[in-house]
C-alpha cells in the first residue's frame, strides 16, 4: 500500500449554504483512493452550526480540533471544546454550534458500514 501525502491547506475550502460554515474534503477517492471513508475539515464562526445528515449506512466521527461549541444530541445541549468528540452510528444525528471567541474547527469522518 502506498502512502499518500495530502496538503490539507491546498484542498478546496467551500462556503456552505445558509449558516453551515465552510468545509474542505481532505480524504476521498479522488485525493487518495479511499473507498469507504470521506474525511472533511469544517469551520464554524459566530452564529454558524453544522447539522449532520441522517446516514442509514454510515458511521460518523466528529472531533473538535480548535475552539468551543455546543453539541446537541436528542434535544440535550453539551458544551464542548478542543479535544472533544462524538461518534454517531447509522441514522443518528447531531447539531454542532459555534460558541466562544475564535473559530471552531472540526474533523469529520464518514465511514461506510458495509
Amino acid at each position: 500500500m502506498a502512502t499518500t501525502y495530502i496538503d490539507t491547506n491546498q484542498c478546496a475550502r467551500i462556503k456552505l449554504a445558509g449558516q453551515q460554515g465552510s468545509a474542505a474534503e481532505i480524504v476521498n477517492r479522488t485525493l487518495c483512493g479511499a473507498e469507504n471513508v470521506v474525511g472533511m475539515l469544517r469551520w464554524l464562526v459566530e452564529r454558524e452550526y453544522f447539522d449532520t445528515e441522517i446516514l442509514r449506512d454510515r458511521h460518523q466521527l466528529i472531533y473538535l480540533m480548535e475552539g468551543e461549541g455546543v453539541i446537541t444530541l436528542e434535544k440535550t445541549k453539551y458544551p464542548v471544546s478542543k479535544g472533544a468528540g462524538i461518534y454517531l452510528g447509522p441514522s443518528e444525528t447531531a447539531t454542532i454550534s459555534h460558541a466562544g471567541a475564535g473559530a471552531l474547527k472540526l474533523l469529520h469522518l464518514v465511514v461506510r458500514s458495509n
